[in-house]
């Protein structure tokens, strides 16, 4: 957050800009959707390829603070960092592809914004003017990206050279106006040779005559100039590689060299657009265009993406997994689960196909009311080598999903729970080995006589937002021969990112003893928290079949 001690009245008028630092804006038009944080991941990473150290900012104009209460279907997963930041699956790509580590202010949102500005004129610190959207709200938003932009992301905690800024949005829209206009003052209080701006739009190739059209793209950076900011780079979305009649056209329309219009036409795979925009010149137009300091030569990190997407395209071996959720409808609801699987896939150089099963579908309902439906999903279940169950929330889709997870059990299927998935399968368990038939979570009944999964002390069930177990926490291994132990390089603990408001009942110690008691191994490991303090509250469940082999 910004720096609540700053004496009033500063914004704006004092240079805390470093003249090292380079600005990069990354705009859309025509539609939402068409691409911005693959673009701003792929120009971030042909960067760092050349040694520079890059962080990135996410700007999300609407007014909640944080995406943490959104719907999936809304805007896509809830991406969650290492200090709890609930924030834009965009703020996945970066991480991915840049390989760093971002905090919740590098997600910048309206509400973030308001409600600062709002709590310091509630506190006097505006001495009583007049607080509007121009100067307050504009400077509020050039301090947030100054100060933010100077923070390490990465590992060896160096300050970043160059920062991203990815604008959500397409340009026009009113939500992104104050922010529109607080880079256009920023562009000037930076200077030209620290700022950039990319604005990414559509080429759309109506079937019916099959010609590349370019007047969407001229109305959008028409409207963006209209609004005082000029782009640097047009990179035109299409399905085919731009014909040269068509970008000397939108060159001439854009008020841009050709060599300025970049395409990023359908390739078979997101890891190619880094290298889409290094043959066309991008990284030599960022060295004149902000007197980078970078040399010219091989750069061998783009060598490497470049053998991952070759090797992506010549797997040949399919490995087909099952996620049963609740929004299948949505590939974005599961974007990091689906990075996983593919980044897993690739590593055993095997094509990923994954089978998207609603979890209602698979419910003796849906036999009654659409039995063909259900027979399609019970068939794709059946033909998958491996299921995962991702997190949810809500009981609609559980019983489903409590099918899918005894049918693995049962078949000795390699199974992942994640969040609810694996609250489930303990619920599953217990019913079906242990005999508990009304074996529940309290987030689905209450009143349950065995409530194997229950709410945590952080759970405010008045308040929904912030009020999680989130961000990076510790688990500690209490068995030497877990498979999850064995994946994580047989270390004493392991570090990864919590969203739940459930967990499993680890205080019931006959539930434990009758698990234990089972002829199936039962691993449990405990989780601890950021000072290091272990809690008896479990993390892992693990049930292996002395059947299978994990190598």
């Amino acid at each position: 957050m910004l720096d609540a001690q700053r004496e009033p009245g500063q914004y704006g008028h004092t240079d805390r800009s470093n003249s090292k630092m380079k600005y990069i804006l990354v705009t859309g038009g025509v539609i939402s959707g068409i691409g911005k944080g693959i673009i701003a991941s792929s120009v971030g990473t042909i960067l760092k390829s050349c040694g520079l150290h890059v962080t990135s900012i996410k700007i999300d104009p609407y007014i909640n603070i944080d995406a943490g209460t959104f719907s999936p279907y809304e805007h896509g997963e809830v991406f969650v960092l290492d200090d709890g930041g609930e924030v834009d699956l965009d703020l996945g790509n970066y991480e991915r592809f840049l390989d760093i580590r971002l905090t919740k202010d590098n997600n910048l949102t309206t509400g973030k914004i308001y409600q600062y500005v709002i709590n310091k004129e509630r506190k006097g610190d505006y001495l009583g003017k007049t607080v509007q959207v121009v100067p307050h709200i504009t400077d509020a938003i050039q301090e947030w990206v100054m100060r933010q932009a100077l923070i390490p992301v990465d590992e060896d905690g160096l300050e970043p050279q160059v920062c991203v800024i990815e604008l959500g949005g397409t340009v026009g829209d009113i939500e992104s106006m104050p922010f529109i206009e607080a880079f256009r003052q920023f562009q000037f209080k930076v200077k030209k040779e620290n700022f950039c701006n990319i604005h990414v739009s559509l080429v759309p190739q109506p079937s019916s005559t099959g010609e590349q059209k370019t007047k969407p793209t001229q109305n959008s950076v028409r409207e963006l100039r209209g609004l005082g900011l000029s782009p640097d780079l047009v990179v035109c979305r299409c399905a085919n590689p731009l014909d040269t009649s068509v970008k000397e056209k939108i060159s001439m329309f854009c008020h841009v060299e050709p060599e300025q219009v970049i395409c990023v036409h359908d390739v078979s795979s997101i890891y190619r657009v880094p290298l889409l925009l290094e043959e066309q010149g991008v990284v030599d137009y960022f060295l004149r265009r902000l007197d980078l300091p970078i040399e010219r030569q091989p750069r061998r990190m783009l060598m490497k993406w470049k053998e991952m997407a070759d090797r992506y395209d010549r797997l040949l071996e399919t490995c087909s997994i099952a996620l049963v959720g609740k929004y299948t409808k949505f590939s974005d609801s599961y974007a990091s689960v689906i990075k996983a699987l593919e980044h897993s896939a690739l590593a055993i150089n095997h094509k990923l196909d994954i089978k998207y099963i609603d979890s209602t579908d698979l419910e003796p309902s849906t036999l009654q009311e659409e039995p063909v439906r259900y027979h399609e999903a019970w068939q794709k279940l059946c033909s998958a080598h491996g299921v995962l169950v991702p997190g949810g929330f809500g009981v609609r889709g559980t019983e489903g999903k409590i099918q899918a997870i005894s049918w693995a059990r049962k078949q000795k299927k390699p199974f992942l729970g994640v969040c609810l998935g694996m609250q489930l399968a303990v619920v599953e368990f217990s019913r079906n080995v242990l005999g508990w038939q009304d074996a529940n979570s309290t987030e689905f009944n209450p009143n349950t006589s065995h409530p194997v999964v229950i709410d945590m002390p952080e759970h405010n069930p008045g308040q929904m937002g912030g009020t999680m177990r989130l961000g990076k926490r510790r688990t500690l291994f209490q068995t030497k021969n877990s498979v999850m132990r064995k994946l994580y390089g047989d270390s004493d603990f392991l570090e990864e990112r919590h969203r739940h408001r459930f967990e499993k009942q680890g205080s019931e110690v006959s539930f434990w003893r009758e698990m234990m008691s089972k002829p199936s191994d039962f691993y449990r490991d405990t989780y601890s928290d950021r000072s290091g303090s272990s809690s008896p509250d479990s993390e892992i469940t693990e049930l292996k079949f002395p059947s299978i082999n994990h190598d």
